[in-house]
């Protein structure tokens, strides 16, 4: 059994950072955090078919973070940006030419099959926030190429602006609580990968 610093005694311990302490639970990954905090913040469908749509979404959207992270780090997470600059460039280049076109296209259709403005229809979900945090990732790590590619992918764009819009969310953005981007996340800028 596992204990967390205050002393409480946990029998599933999560893997890593994130992780929730709700009560007794302890809930650890990103999607299963959003999966449990969705319908209790009204960010989900409540019909089991709808929640799992959500759900899946949600995965999509992390594998698509895998693929950024690996922009800078194809080779290992223990190198540095620079002992893998070189497999850094040839990743980025097949980022860009195949991977954003086919996540982000993907996203693209599912909008416009919605019947509403956001991923699942007229309501929105935890989904969307995260769609709305991938295009702000990449607008701060690929500012020009994500310029170019936005014409693409004009529904996602408009998603991300009417999140931008909601009063709780653009009071968030406005605020110091709103944490920067920076050399240390999953997003990092390098002005040789933006090409």
């Amino acid at each position: 059994m596992m204990k967390f610093l205050d002393g409480t005694r946990i029998k599933r311990p999560p893997f890593a950072q994130p992780f929730l302490k709700a009560g007794s639970l302890v809930i650890g990954q990103t999607v299963n955090i959003l999966l449990y905090l969705g319908p209790r913040l009204g960010l989900s469908p409540r019909d089991e078919p709808g929640a799992l749509w959500a759900h899946q979404l949600q995965l999509t959207i992390a594998d698509l973070v895998t693929q950024i992270h690996d922009t800078h780090h194809p080779i290992s997470g223990w190198l540095y940006f620079e002992q893998q600059r070189p497999a850094a460039k040839l990743r980025t280049k097949d980022f860009w030419r195949y991977r954003v076109p086919k996540f982000l296209g993907y996203f693209e259709r599912v909008v416009g099959k919605s019947g509403g403005p956001y991923l699942l229809g007229r309501k929105l979900t935890y989904v969307d926030l995260s769609l709305f945090q991938i295009v702000e990732g990449l607008r701060y790590a690929f500012p020009k190429r994500m310029k170019r590619f936005e014409k693409k992918v004009p529904r996602v764009i408009a998603l991300h602006d009417r999140v931008a819009k909601r009063p709780r969310v653009a009071a968030y953005l406005a605020s110091k609580r709103r944490i920067a981007f920076s050399q240390w996340g999953i997003y990092r800028y390098f002005k040789e990968l933006d090409g």
